[in-house]
């Protein structure tokens, strides 16, 4: 039994293909979890990086402004005067008023939303003088521990009821009179809480979980709500500061809720900051087990095939197959009644060899009958493919038409309700006319001076037509309804640009060739849509008018009947530029009648 087809290839599938292919997943597996796992920890650091690296640039720009506005002439000016106690109430007053609009100054002209105030000791802030703000949390921090930077909160000295009701952030600088060095007390530079906060709620890792920005007592520095996180952001930092002291930045786990989190970390040491990334790691590492997932699914896939293949393959179908191979030789060199006699001969069972042998035999007499009709089947299509192409008219011409003629009847213009009634009446006899395929130039031209005349009742001045005809060419041959769509694009999108459209329209013979051109002053070609069309020339074959959507149908309407009629004698030259015009070329060989 060992020895069977079939056993034989069921044991050489499973060692050459399965083993190999289990042992590469589990490899490509591990590396590839080690990968995504490095990368998503990566990006995860470099995102918090980024956000760190925005926080030192802006509290940077505000520990400036508290250089700045200590050292400025106003700043030092209004300190000498309150500490000289000759000072008259007007120079005090002079001196305070000149502080104001310099901070006033200052916050207007900065894009980042920054305010300033100052806070004497013996006069409290210089906005509203009120010394409330010795009760507050935040001046008590620095007092007693020397905190220059707050967390958030409201200031209600500031410049105007709006500043007073955001939250903000701030940075407290001594307020020092440079001359005597003598500390009275200190400027407030404030900055809008949502600047960073903003910023921060941006970032996402994974599905829920956040970033926080937090001061070295675990407290929010950008009034972030820590209610569920808070005790795991506690031990967090416990353990940043036991493990990580000398480093900036870092991943460790934590358990937490049942479950293992990831918290990312970096510290800002200037303001003894610490920004912390917290998220559960099985929904980091949610890709890499879908990945493990995929491989596992699709190991016991090959598995299923492979036995498939074992058992399909073990039939004992190299004969038939042989016989129909060199059968398959004649049907390639189109001897269609040899290879029938090559055929291996259709068995009475229904298995899978007799099953393929009998379609193959079914397909190869279908391939020669087909092969037998190709060419007439295709002479058909082409044709009717023209015709369908030749009758593609748009028929609200014709609406708009009659309604001009029942427009001119009210006005009983009686002359040119006749003259417009013959003229659709020629124009639709030429139309209906589908017995040839060509027709004279002439032909043609009168047809577009009928179809000119009722559109010039319909637009009157706005409308500027010059044709410039050659009589020489008006007894060549040309495709029906070429000329029709070019002059109604060239009507309707000059009127769209500038309401009065100037079209110009020539026939000529030139260089045993002749020539029609449309040339218009309307809203042009995007450069894509010119190289499309000229691509569509190249290809050979007509474009697909009838299922075609959206712009330039006409036109592709008048190159496919073009293409079909004339085939590589057909050339086309087409200049056309966005909000300037378009001109178009049609240059076909001479058809004599």
């Amino acid at each position: 039994m060992f020895f069977s087809l079939r056993s034989r290839l069921m044991a050489v599938f499973s060692v050459l293909l399965l083993l190999p292919f289990a042992t590469l997943a589990y490899i490509l597996s591990e590396e590839a979890a080690k990968s995504i796992k490095s990368s998503i920890e990566a990006s995860t650091s470099q995102t918090i990086e980024q956000f760190a690296s925005h926080v030192g640039t802006l509290l940077t720009q505000v520990e400036d402004t508290g250089n700045q506005v200590m050292s400025s002439r106003v700043t030092q000016d209004w300190l000498t005067v309150h500490l000289n106690p000759d000072s008259t109430i007007q120079e005090r007053v002079l001196t305070k008023q000149r502080l104001r609009e310099y901070f006033s100054s200052y916050g207007v002209n900065n894009s980042s939303g920054i305010s300033i105030s100052a806070f004497a000791e013996d006069a409290g802030g210089v906005w509203t003088q009120d010394r409330t703000y010795k009760n507050s949390a935040w001046f008590q921090d620095f007092i007693h521990e020397n905190k220059r930077w707050t967390t958030a909160h409201k200031d209600v000295d500031q410049s105007d009821d709006f500043m007073r009701a955001r939250s903000i952030n701030s940075f407290l600088f001594p307020l020092v009179q440079l001359q005597s060095l003598k500390n009275m007390g200190f400027i407030k530079v404030n900055y809008p809480t949502t600047l960073l906060r903003n910023a921060i709620e941006k970032i996402h890792v994974g599905k829920t979980g956040k970033v926080v920005l937090l001061t070295h007592d675990g407290n929010s520095v950008l009034d972030q709500n820590l209610s569920e996180d808070k005790d795991m952001l506690g031990k967090g930092l416990q353990q940043i500061d036991a493990r990580y002291d000398g480093e900036a930045s870092g991943i460790f786990p934590m358990e937490a809720k049942g479950e293992t989190n990831l918290l990312f970390f970096r510290k800002l040491p200037a303001q003894n900051w610490t920004i912390i990334g917290s998220v559960p790691e099985a929904e980091l590492y949610e890709k890499i087990t879908h990945i493990r997932q995929t491989m596992l699914v699709v190991s016991i896939l090959l598995l299923i095939v492979a036995i498939l293949a074992a058992f399909w393959l073990s039939a004992g179908i190299t004969k038939p197959l042989s016989a129909m191979g060199r059968a398959m030789k004649h049907v390639e060199r189109g001897e269609f009644q040899q290879a029938l006699h090559m055929m291996p001969k259709v068995g009475q069972g229904h298995s899978e060899v007799n099953y393929v042998t009998r379609v193959f035999e079914q397909m190869t007499h279908r391939l020669r009958y087909l092969i037998e009709t190709e060419f007439e089947t295709n002479l058909r299509r082409k044709n009717a493919e023209y015709k369908a192409l030749l009758l593609q008219i748009n028929p609200h011409f014709y609406n708009n038409t009659l309604e001009i003629i029942s427009g001119l009847a009210a006005m009983k213009r009686e002359d040119l309700v006749m003259d417009a009634t013959e003229s659709l009446g020629k124009m639709m006899r030429y139309s209906l006319n589908l017995g040839s395929d060509l027709v004279r130039v002439g032909e043609e031209m009168a047809y577009i001076r009928d179809y000119l005349f009722i559109l010039h009742l319909r637009h009157e001045e706005r409308l500027q037509i010059v044709i410039e005809e050659d009589p020489e060419a008006a007894h060549f041959l040309i495709a029906k309804f070429i000329i029709q769509p070019l002059v109604e694009n060239a009507v309707k999108y000059s009127l769209e640009k500038d309401g009065v459209a100037r079209v110009t329209l020539r026939t000529k013979l030139q260089e045993n060739k002749l020539l029609i051109s449309v040339k218009d002053n309307g809203i042009g070609m995007s450069p894509e849509l010119v190289q499309n069309l000229r691509e569509e020339i190249k290809m050979g074959d007509p474009v697909a008018i009838l299922s075609t959507e959206g712009q330039s149908i006409g036109l592709r309407n008048v190159l496919s009947r073009c293409r079909l009629n004339y085939g590589e004698q057909f050339h086309l030259e087409l200049h056309a530029k966005l909000g300037e015009g378009t001109e178009i070329n049609l240059i076909l060989p001479l058809i004599r009648s």
